[in-house]
């Protein structure tokens, strides 16, 4: 018999903090704020010892400056904040993507009023960013190692979504060792060394073609042609990326609740519960915000009789769901803003009994 694989037991912020590290992330750059702080402490420690950098920055709007440079320089990077603190990174991170540059960011939500922020984005153009929602500290750990892949294989920031309850939760995970250094990206990063040759790389949100390229001046400059390319990459990753979901009890269910990120777990309790006394009630996660899950969401309007949605905010998600039903079978809302008195997001409603009880007041 082998071995069992070696464990620790983490708070979620440290896991995280070592998973962007066994993940490659060699610098990050962040700004304190409850309850993202323990993450940019943990990186802190991590960092140096992995023979990276960690910047506690002057601002959010600084530490995105930082990553700018460290990601056009081919170092995989990170940063981070809660929804308030990213709401002041949004022009960077449009033009991080319009420039074409990977970088993974955690978003540390309090409660999950950035669902809009997080899958519509706030900054300008045509651009979004694929969004990750773990449920629990396991699968954050491995949805860390999945944005840096799909940030550098489509050279785009990737948002992962968490909140209070994933950053202070304790889980036993996998111990991460820190991985090699990995190579950098040489086809575009910047390293210096093709500096007054004619020939220097250009990193850019206006583009990579040179202003003075071919016939001089501005003659054979276009900007529309990179923003029509820029559209259409996005376009076609949140196509070819894989949404994901994860479903109980579909198969005979009269009503189906959505729920995503940790509040998920409480639902998925109180489905189980309710299921324990014979009510046909099923459950759906979308893992993937963007690309959201559509064709699981849609299927459900072939099985189900009513579907119902909870988030902890006024309705949000419950958006994608109604563009995904479009009005095929009723939606019934039973989320709600819940936030404890400083508003870290510690949700009083947040309870299986009360979840079980707002989804029996709505079975068909």
């Amino acid at each position: 018999m082998n071995a069992a694989a070696p464990a620790e037991l983490l708070a979620g912020s440290e896991a995280i903090a070592a998973a962007m590290v066994a993940a490659g992330c060699r610098f990050f750059a962040g700004y304190p704020m409850t309850p993202f702080t323990e993450t940019l402490e943990a990186m802190a420690r991590r960092l140096p010892e992995a023979g990276g950098v960690c910047l506690n920055a002057e601002s959010e709007i600084e530490a995105i400056g930082m990553c700018w440079g460290a990601a056009a320089a081919g170092t995989r990077s990170a940063t981070g904040s809660t929804g308030q603190g990213l709401a002041l990174m949004q022009e960077s991170l449009a033009e991080m993507t319009l420039a074409r540059l990977p970088l993974v960011v955690l978003d540390m939500a309090r409660g999950q009023g950035d669902y809009f922020q997080a899958t519509r984005g706030g900054g300008h153009g045509d651009y979004r960013l694929p969004v990750l929602a773990p449920i629990d500290v396991p699968e954050a750990v491995a949805h860390i190692r999945l944005a840096f892949d799909w940030a550098e294989a489509w050279r785009t920031p990737v948002l992962v979504l968490g909140d209070y309850y994933l950053a202070h939760t304790y889980r036993s995970v996998p111990a991460l060792v820190p991985g090699s250094n990995p190579p950098r990206p040489a086809a575009w990063s910047m390293d210096g060394t093709t500096g007054g040759t004619g020939h220097a790389k250009l990193i850019s949100p206006l583009g990579a073609t040179k202003q003075r390229d071919g016939l001089g001046g501005e003659a054979g400059y276009d900007l529309s042609v990179h923003y029509q390319a820029a559209a259409q990459r996005t376009t076609t990753m949140l196509r070819c990326l894989p949404s994901q979901s994860e479903a109980l009890f579909l198969d005979d269910a009269d009503l189906v609740v959505i729920a995503y990120g940790t509040p998920a777990a409480y639902v998925r309790a109180a489905v189980r519960a309710l299921r324990a006394r014979g009510a046909r009630v099923g459950y759906l996660r979308p893992i993937t915000l963007a690309p959201f899950p559509t064709a699981a969401v849609a299927a459900l309007a072939g099985t189900a009789r009513a579907v119902a949605v909870y988030e902890n905010n006024t309705g949000q998600a419950l958006d994608d769901v109604r563009l995904a039903l479009e009005g095929r079978v009723p939606i019934h809302w039973i989320g709600g803003l819940s936030l404890d008195p400083s508003g870290f997001g510690v949700a009083p409603d947040l309870n299986v009994t009360v979840l079980t009880r707002r989804i029996e007041e709505v079975l068909p």
